[in-house]
């Protein structure tokens, strides 16, 4: 297995931390850790694979800097991880087999897309009528979350850049409206769909482990102490920040493409 040296660990942990963060206030931590690990020299399938085995530990410690939120989440939210698991792992594949330029010129929308919904959530919600709790008990409201979040499982296994942003208009529109509770759901589902996804990057030989060791190391630290950051931040300035990072990923991939 090949080494790396000190400043390069030193960078990769620095962009881990900077990345748990990220995750466990707005989401987006993806779009600093993949261009980094290219930067670093990582060629672009390798530097996917290994930034997402390597950020998927930030879910720990944002799982766990949430506790207090989770425990008042509605138990029908937990469903959402059965199509996680599907999706995160044919996203894994598709990363694997084919290469999408077509999926990938779409992604700059989606992000935008989602953005917009969730600034537009209260409308949203009063439009649909999804804010009462009754709206979740139905089994029409329970099929189309899970088919939601399969597609976005699928983007999240092949790429995962935007993914929280997603999950969180989302969540949003299905009617979740503490910002904390959603970030909590958010970081377990976006687990899911990591772990898996990770595992079978691990089994294909394709992640860099010195940089998965050092970046990984920083997403913990960053992702439990990012969940106290949002706290005092408050849940109006926490929003803006969602907002800002999804215009800023949407817009990066813009002048990208």
């Amino acid at each position: 297995m090949s080494t790396i040296g000190l400043f390069h660990a030193a960078v990769a942990f620095a962009v881990g931390l900077i990345s748990g963060v990220i995750n466990a206030v707005a989401a987006g931590g993806t779009l600093i850790t993949f261009p980094t690990l290219i930067w670093l020299g990582l060629n672009s399938v390798t530097a996917n694979a290994t930034s997402t085995v390597a950020v998927w530990p930030f879910v720990l410690g944002g799982v766990f800097g949430y506790r207090r939120e989770l425990r008042t989440v509605e138990p029908g939210m937990l469903y959402l991880v059965i199509p996680s698991v599907l999706g995160g792992l044919g996203g894994a594949i598709l990363l694997r087999s084919t290469p999408s330029p077509v999926f990938d010129r779409l992604v700059p929308y989606l992000i935008l897309f989602a953005t917009l919904l969730f600034m537009a959530q209260g409308a949203v919600q009063r439009k649909l009528k999804l804010a009462h709790p009754a709206a979740h008990q139905s089994p029409k409201w329970l099929a189309g979350a899970m088919l939601f979040q399969l597609l976005v499982s699928i983007y999240g296994g092949y790429f995962g850049g935007g993914m929280g942003i997603l999950m969180l208009a989302a969540l949003s529109v299905l009617g979740m409206t503490n910002i904390y509770q959603m970030s909590g759901m958010k970081n377990i589902l976006a687990g899911a769909i990591n772990a898996v996804a990770a595992l079978y990057f691990i089994a294909e030989k394709m992640v860099s482990w010195p940089d998965v060791g050092a970046m990984a190391l920083g997403s913990v630290v960053g992702g439990y102490f990012g969940a106290g950051v949002a706290r005092r931040m408050g849940a109006k300035t926490v929003r803006r920040v969602v907002i800002m990072v999804g215009f800023g990923m949407a817009l990066s991939l813009f002048i990208k493409d």
